[in-house]
């Protein structure tokens, strides 16, 4: 049986984890690219976060700044590829190695503390009291915003052009688009919202440190994918309500398999079983329906 604590905690991961997962959804299914600096950019937000915070900027001022540093990370590898003309994937490996060297930079070691600091929660205590209901108050306005902030912003002009650059990218230059400066623009969107995460759990966990990014990519891919396999979403409120509900299934599944006996270092493990299981359901099923009709067309003839 779960109690209240346990089960808020695993909510407020989950959904502090799905502005990760958002950004994710932004550069892979949105502008199809494959950026692999995500794993850089969330100690990022983590690491500008935490810094301001102990110098004595307020929690709130060191969340915005740790937004732009994401932002400056994303159009960095965004110039990386369109300028350079460097791969995609070679573009977002770069940035993510740099941004490791930059982390402990900005940290000047490899964890900074935040227990005895104040965090945007501590800050909300003050003015609505409501203790352990809290976070995940905050967290879910914050999620909800965002979901439809984003959701606004891609059937704006400059978001449906976004979305036919990584659709359709000939097409839509053609018809006058600067393809470059969206796959930029894109990136820096995807890596502010995905720094903004790396903020907010640095604030809510107490601690940043420089290894907390490792695997943040397929944890976010895994987000995305879970969510798209269980909703089948068609529409794009659809795939980023998937991207959230993705989020929470997979702390879920990472909650249970600790229950169950699995050690944090098998997590890793789990997070591939679940991303392969979650890619081969579909065409699992599609194949098992393919045979079907197949055995029937045979039976008719």
């Amino acid at each position: 049986m779960l109690s209240f604590p346990v089960l808020a905690g695993v909510l407020n991961q989950g959904l502090v984890y799905s502005l990760m997962a958002l950004g994710v959804f932004l550069t892979f299914r949105v502008l199809d690219f494959p950026d692999l600096s995500v794993d850089g950019s969330f100690p990022l937000g983590a690491a500008v976060s935490a810094k301001l915070i102990i110098e004595g900027y307020n929690p709130f001022v060191a969340l915005t700044v740790a937004i732009l540093a994401g932002v400056a990370a994303g159009s960095f590898t965004g110039f990386l590829n369109t300028k350079l003309k460097i791969s995609s994937l070679l573009a977002g490996i770069l940035t993510m190695t740099a941004l490791y060297s930059v982390n402990l930079r900005i940290m000047g070691r490899a964890n900074i503390p935040l227990l005895q600091e104040p965090t945007f929660l501590t800050i909300l205590e003050q003015w609505a009291p409501f203790g352990q209901y809290l976070p995940l108050l905050a967290f879910s306005i914050v999620v909800i915003f965002c979901m439809a902030a984003l959701n606004w912003f891609l059937r704006t002009e400059m978001g449906l052009a976004l979305r036919a650059t990584g659709d359709n990218p000939h097409m839509i230059r053609s018809l006058g688009v600067n393809t470059d400066f969206m796959k930029i623009y894109g990136l820096a969107l995807s890596n502010g919202l995905v720094a903004f995460a790396g903020g907010l759990v640095a604030q809510y966990q107490g601690f940043a440190d420089v290894g907390m990014g490792i695997g943040t990519i397929v944890a976010g891919l895994a987000s995305v994918i879970i969510g798209e396999v269980i909703l089948r979403p068609r529409f794009i409120t659809g795939q980023i309500l998937a991207a959230i509900v993705g989020s929470l299934i997979y702390r879920f599944v990472i909650f249970c398999a600790l229950r169950l006996g699995f050690a944090p270092t098998d997590l890793k493990l789990v997070t591939a079983i679940l991303v392969i299981g979650a890619l081969a359901a579909p065409n699992l099923s599609r194949n098992k329906k393919q045979d079907r009709q197949a055995q029937n067309l045979q039976l008719e003839a």
